[in-house]
């Protein structure tokens, strides 16, 4: 990457600076280094160190909320073109997503979601009990049918963000890990320069694209964001027979082939809500949420109630929680993950013989209505709010990036603004409570 030798070089000025090096960051910056846009990134880690390299690897159309689906097609236009150039393997293939149904309730979500977006080009369809066994090599009749969308891809994620970043770099981005942004500059209402933990840099945009860190870093500006964060553990197998090439779903359990031979397998809605100051002050947000997943989520006072993620205060010229904390790098629940590959093996028997090879925790930067943020919020001109992608971003990552960019252009937008504004959830950019 074009990133510094010596990090604590930052330069004086640029165009746009993007904050946060997950796969809404870096790609913001390859996009605007197509453009001969200058372009600093900066993270205060290590690219790709967090969530966009802990999630699943699914590149997904199926069973995306139709506010975020046109998006979601777009993206997966952008990942076909974009694989290729990067010039590495990440393990990009289209290879199909599909959702099994146990029984007729669940093959009845899948009806409707195919019959409420049918206006998309998708490219799902829905399999019979007997399309469903064809497809996973077996005829037990297991099933009561799948939604299969042969058009959905899937990618190693940490493969995958890091090669971007390379490729953004090769383009003319400047890519600095190891710099944390305290806090944003402006004057007149519009952004005028960032202050990094190595110095100023001057510019005439801004991109939060933090992901969990992102309320934090608003709240110190005196916004107001309902985000929360939400543990998420994860495993993969040693190798084991194929089960099928891409990604399937269930209920128990969801698994990714990998090229390894292994599987990436985890369990949808099976996580950690974490108790934070923040939690408590968006509670009544979130509520319909945790209404509808109370048997598969944890509440837990977080042992970091007043750690990074609580709510904290800091000048400019301040340690902030972004060097105190320069990965997140949380625990992954050991007997959630021993149950969920039971659960696994219970439902696809050749995987009878593979073990864990390794697990780890992420934390998922969650909106109330789990829908990205893509706006600028009022008094703060030039600063570009991207974040909230609700365990959704690998996959929908480069739209977002692309909205971004079209933002900072004041290009027409490729999808409807409105379901990604920062006001959606019935209050105005304010000062935080």
């Amino acid at each position: 990457m074009s990133a510094a030798d010596d990090h604590r070089q930052v330069p004086a000025s640029t165009q746009v600076v993007v904050i946060g090096g997950g796969i809404v960051g870096v790609c913001t910056a390859l996009f605007l280094a197509e453009k001969g846009i200058p372009v600093v990134l900066c993270e205060k880690g290590r690219i790709a160190g967090e969530q966009s390299s802990r999630n699943w690897g699914w590149i997904r159309k199926a069973g995306r909320d139709n506010r975020e689906l046109q998006l979601m097609i777009e993206s997966a236009a952008m990942w076909r073109d974009l694989a290729p150039r990067l010039g590495e393997d990440i393990g990009y293939g289209i290879r199909g997503t599909t959702y099994l149904a146990a029984n007729e309730k669940e093959l009845e979500k899948h009806q409707t979601w195919l019959r409420d977006n049918a206006g998309f080009n998708h490219g799902s369809v829905l399999l019979s009990p007997q399309e469903t066994d064809d497809l996973l090599k077996r005829n037990d009749r297991q099933f009561a049918g799948a939604l299969h969308t042969p058009s959905d891809a899937t990618a190693e994620p940490s493969l995958a963000v890091p090669a971007m970043a390379r490729y953004a770099a090769r383009l003319g981005a400047t890519i600095i890990e190891g710099c944390a942004v305290r806090s944003i500059e402006r004057a007149g209402g519009k952004v005028r320069s960032v202050v990094t933990e190595h110095g100023e840099i001057a510019c005439q945009s801004v991109v939060l694209a933090g992901g969990v860190w992102s309320r934090t870093f608003l709240e110190n500006l005196g916004l107001s964001l309902p985000q929360l964060a939400v543990k998420s553990s994860v495993l993969r197998t040693t190798p084991g027979p194929e089960v099928i090439a891409g990604a399937v779903g269930a209920t128990k359990a969801s698994l990714r082939r990998r090229a390894d031979g292994g599987y990436t397998i985890a369990r949808s809605g099976a996580a950690e809500f974490q108790l934070v100051p923040a939690a408590f002050r968006h509670f009544l947000d979130f509520l319909p949420v945790l209404a509808d997943r109370w048997q598969m989520m944890k509440i837990r006072l977080s042992g970091d109630f007043f750690g990074p993620l609580g709510r904290h205060r800091w000048q400019a010229d301040e340690v902030t929680p972004f060097e105190q904390v320069r990965v997140m790098d949380p625990v992954p629940d050991p007997r959630l993950l021993a149950d969920v590959l039971a659960g696994a093996k219970a439902l696809h028997p050749r995987l009878d013989g593979v073990e864990i090879a390794h697990s780890w925790g992420g934390l998922i930067d969650v909106m109330p209505d789990e829908i990205p943020v893509v706006d600028e919020p009022a008094g703060w001109s030039g600063l570009i709010v991207a974040t909230g992608l609700s365990g959704h971003g690998f996959g929908i990552g480069p739209g977002v990036a692309r909205l971004v960019v079209q933002q900072i252009e004041g290009d027409t937008p490729l999808v409807d603004m409105k379901p990604f504004a920062y006001t959606r959830f019935g209050r105005k950019s304010k000062a935080a409570a």
